[in-house]
């Protein structure tokens, strides 16, 4: 059977040789449209004849059913017919090895036969071969598009020239034209090189369809753009390829409509479509106009609005262009329930308390935009978002109430923060916080803090309740144990404290804000008694009642560039251990912003301060005014100006002046401030200003989105012995 199954492949073997040429030739000479007659006539004569066919093909014996014969009469065979190929050897001049011409007749099928005798020869060994690596740079992409392009062109463009625009608003000329047509340009891209002119023919063709659209774009329906390819010639070898355009008239608004259902106010849509009559079709201009709609719509009590595919009907003979565009206002709602969903930080009525609207007024796509900035600030969602949804529920004023569904996944609710500073005078300070923010449901935070410095360290614990009540009021209770080691005294103190305040946030800046308190502090410190001639530890009990009310008319809450600001703090006080003493500590501060320019901010700050009802000594250090450094004279030491006891070391005063002025300027996320700082501190309750003293320097600012950074170098002018020559402070924020 094996043997039967050979002779059959054989056969099919000879037949799929023949039949590639057979095929070829047939399909050859038949073409698709001659007839059936032409084709008899054409027919040509077989490659060879059915005879020479079946005497190449081996004949099949006719005992196929047969039983199949044993391994041993194959092997039998395969043996007879080794030898008779070996008995006819080179009668042609071809060799023809006969099957299992490895050697190996044990072989259950035997090898095929081949006409190659050098197919026997052993390989050649791998030591021989030629193994050297091949430079793959030189078969790199960035190689291939560094060979020198054989082909250089130029471009130039004509018929912009004969622009028609009589219209005053969205002029254009060719400028414009051929300014947009560089930034997008295949042929500008392509700096003047091809490999080829098939290269240069097809950017021909891609620039043609965008000065075409750059022109309709302005307005300009009619425009055509054909390109030419002239030869270069002999002097400068160079391709000149022309676009010549032929922009016609350009269209201007005809008639303006919406197709919409009543709206309220009847012409909320086309006011808000800042476009008019007459004025040129510019896609820019069409395209913000219907944004500004599709804004203003949702910010006027239409939430569920969606504006359709505009249509412009063109009328070549009058050059104008019917507007239409489609609108589906849905229901002119109001505020509605608020309802949540998902892993939840706080409840519905805690999101109220952060909404700025109330149920029943009209929506507002602002504030919800505001209150999910709210929530995200909050610091405890890893994702928020809010979706009004219909309810069919009438509402006032002809409305229908809008639910406002949040959906929240709540995040972490751990902290770990920590900054680092330094100041001439302060010394290095590094400070460090781990925060719940919502040990206490809504936004109860419990805060660990640490402070490590050169001349202060400390640890403090505090709880602080967020949004309590009221959007952005704060309730915060607090205990903390410090040790300072400045100049004018060293201290030990203890404090516990509380305050309510009412402040703004980078999201809502508040004209009026407030905070009111409560200190109780014990102060073990240590200053020069001027009795005794000598330095004297004392201990102090204080209690205090601060409070501070800020009036801000400035544009920015972290870098404010116009407006002014007027803050007024007043601390009731009393100290006991060494003599019961009542007194008032009293602080006034303004600051003003005016902008000299797009990149210039002229800024100038004013700060007197008082303390009315006790001596000098009597007030703990701790408790007494200072000037200089960062936030206050720059230019001097931490502390450093006012008077000082016979060791030259500063012992505060009763009353306090301030002044300086910059010079800000921007450009981009960095800028450069000049600065003029002055001021003094006195013994008496009211300030002398007299011997002020004047501080110079220049900043850098790195602007981030959370306020600029800075970094001040200052001198101080008429410097004395003992203060520095150049002090550093580096910071976050504006000096003020």
């Amino acid at each position: 059977m094996i043997c039967r199954a050979y002779h059959l492949i054989r056969k099919i073997v000879v037949v799929a040789t023949f039949l590639p040429f057979l095929s070829h030739a047939q399909t050859s000479q038949t073409p698709s449209s001659t007839s059936t007659s032409q084709q008899q006539q054409d027919r040509r004569e077989p490659i060879i004849t059915d005879e020479e066919f079946d005497e190449t093909v081996p004949p099949i014996k006719d005992d196929l059913g047969a039983p199949m014969g044993s391994v041993q009469q194959w092997d039998e065979e395969q043996r007879k017919l080794e030898q008779k190929a070996r008995a006819e050897d080179g009668k042609d001049g071809v060799a023809t090895l006969p099957a299992a011409a490895d050697g190996k007749a044990e072989e259950l099928l035997a090898d095929p036969p081949v006409n190659d005798p050098e197919i026997d020869d052993p390989l050649t060994p791998l030591s021989q071969f030629d193994v050297t690596p091949i430079d793959e740079d030189a078969y790199t992409e960035q190689a291939d598009a560094e060979k020198p392009a054989s082909l250089r062109y130029s471009y130039r463009i004509t018929g912009l020239e004969e622009l028609s625009d009589d219209s005053k608003v969205a002029d254009v000329d060719a400028s414009d034209i051929t300014g947009r047509f560089k930034d997008l340009s295949a042929l500008e891209d392509g700096d003047g090189k091809a490999a080829n002119g098939a290269m240069v023919s097809a950017r021909m063709r891609e620039d043609q369809q965008l000065l075409i659209d750059i022109l309709q774009g302005q307005g300009y329906f009619d425009a055509m753009v054909n390109g030419t390819v002239e030869l270069p010639d002999k002097e400068e070898g160079k391709v000149n390829v022309v676009l010549s355009a032929a922009p016609g008239k350009r269209y201007a608004f005809g008639a303006i409509a919406f197709d919409s259902e009543p709206l309220v106010p009847a012409d909320l849509a086309r006011k808000n479509f800042k476009i008019d009559s007459g004025e040129p079709i510019v896609a820019e201009r069409v395209q913000a106009a219907e944004a500004n709609v599709a804004v203003e719509l949702p910010e006027n009590g239409y939430p569920f609005a969606q504006t359709g595919d505009r249509d412009i009907l063109l009328d070549a003979q009058t050059g104008t262009g019917d507007y239409t565009l489609p609108i589906s206002a849905g229901p002119r709602s109001s505020f509605g329930e608020i309802a949540t969903s998902g892993t939840t930080a706080f409840d519905a009525d805690h999101i109220a308390v952060l909404a700025r609207f109330k149920k029943g007024e009209l929506y507002d796509s602002k504030k919800v935009d505001d209150l999910r900035q709210a929530l995200v600030a909050t610091g405890l969602f890893s994702l928020v978002s809010i979706t009004p949804e219909q309810t069919g529920q009438p509402g006032p004023d002809g409305t229908e109430y809008a639910r406002l569904s949040v959906n929240q996944e709540a995040g972490p609710p751990r902290t770990i923060a920590g900054e680092a500073g330094y100041g001439t005078g302060q010394g290095f300070r590094v400070e460090g916080s781990w925060t719940h923010r919502n040990l206490f449901p809504p936004e109860g935070a419990l805060i660990f803090g640490a402070v490590a410095g050169t001349q202060e360290q400390g640890v403090s614990a505090r709880f602080r309740r967020s949004n309590a009540g009221k959007r952005d009021r704060t309730v915060e209770l607090g205990v903390s144990a410090t040790h300072s080691d400045y100049d004018a005294y060293e201290a030990y103190t203890g404090l516990i404290s509380g305050k309510i305040a009412y402040n703004s946030t980078p999201i809502w800046q508040k004209k009026l804000t407030y905070s009111y308190g409560f200190e109780l502090l014990a102060s073990n410190e240590q200053d020069y008694d001027f009795t005794a001639g000598k330095l004297n530890r004392r201990t102090f009990y204080v209690a205090a009642l601060p409070g501070q009310v800020t009036f801000d008319q400035s544009d920015d809450l972290l870098d404010p560039t116009s407006g002014y600001r007027l803050t007024a703090k007043l601390s009731p006080e009393a100290s006991l251990g060494s003599g019961t003493q009542l007194y008032a500590r009293g602080l006034i501060e303004g600051s003003a912003y005016y902008p000299a320019g797009n990149s210039i901010v002229l800024a100038g700050r004013v700060r007197v301060g008082s303390i009315y009802g006790a001596d000098r000594a009597q007030i703990a250090p701790t408790r007494r005014y200072y000037a200089g450094g960062g936030g206050s004279v720059r230019g001097f030491g931490y502390q450093e100006l006012g008077p000082k006891d016979p060791q030259n070391r500063p012992i505060g005063g009763r009353s306090l002046f301030e002044a300086a002025a910059e010079v800000r300027y921007r450009f981009g996320n960095y800028g450069i401030v000049g600065f003029v700082d002055a001021g003094q501190v006195y013994t008496s309750s009211t300030p002398g200003f007299d011997h002020i003293r004047l501080g110079a320097g220049i900043g850098g600012r790195f602007y981030t989105n959370f306020g600029p950074m800075r970094l001040d170098v200052a001198t101080p002018i008429n410097r004395k012995p003992g203060e520095s020559r150049i002090s550093i402070y580096v910071s976050i924020g504006q000096a003020f």
